[in-house]
């Protein structure tokens, strides 16, 4: 299976590498040439790098089976603390939509577009046993939350939501274009919440990071 790994920054993508490669190390599967790509901060930009990705793939006939959008990102701490992960079970773009008197309106309620992803619910549940990482939805945001105001309404709109990070909608709209599954993966570096900077742990999230990939490499060949 053709596997496209997309991150925001390189340390991210670095730290993803690294746990493939430590996963062949140890004597599990790996995919057969997984390409790692980081793809810029946002939605915008990790769209384009995403769709680039995939057409010069397809062009060249080989194109991609599966994209997993990997990072570190936000956790919701009723749901996931600083140094675990979580696997999408739906990839959702939280501010999509228009703030009206009564609240917010997702685009669909706006009477176009969509806000939401799902990846396929056997591989994000396998993803998650191998992991040991929670499953549930990861918002999409343009801006990164850094109030209890701004915390406490997204999770009244999204109760379930373990996660928020910048880039899985984004990703998965491209890969939605090319009708090509989509999975996303997050390891905590920081409470969604009051911006604190002295409490992000971004070493721990990028070990977790690499430690999950270690992990997912049979996932991989299971799934070809």
């Amino acid at each position: 299976m053709r596997v496209l790994v997309v991150t925001a920054v390189a340390a991210e993508s670095e730290s993803v590498a690294a746990g493939l490669t430590a996963g062949l190390r140890a004597g599990h599967p790996a995919p057969a040439g997984p390409t790692v790509l980081a793809g810029g901060v946002g939605p915008a930009a990790a769209a384009a790098a995403t769709a680039s990705a995939l057409a010069l793939a397809t062009a060249g006939g080989t194109p991609y089976d599966l994209v997993v959008s990997a990072g570190i990102g936000g956790g919701f701490p009723a749901h996931a603390p600083v140094g675990s992960l979580v696997v999408a079970d739906a990839i959702v773009a939280a501010d999509l939509g228009a703030e009206t008197p009564e609240g917010f309106l997702p685009v669909e309620e706006l009477g176009f577009g969509r806000t939401s992803h799902l990846p396929p619910a056997a591989l994000a549940a396998r993803a998650a046993a191998l992991t040991g990482a929670r499953c549930a939805p990861v918002l999409t945001v343009s801006t990164v939350t850094g109030t209890a105001a701004r915390a406490a309404a997204l999770s009244g709109r999204h109760p379930r939501a373990a996660a928020e990070a910048m880039e899985g909608f984004g990703v998965a709209e491209a890969a939605a274009a090319h009708g090509v599954a989509v999975l996303e993966i997050r390891a905590i570096s920081n409470a969604v919440g009051p911006r604190d900077r002295a409490a992000w742990r971004i070493g721990a999230a990028l070990a977790a990071l690499r430690t999950g990939f270690e992990q997912l490499s049979p996932l991989f060949e299971e799934s070809s």
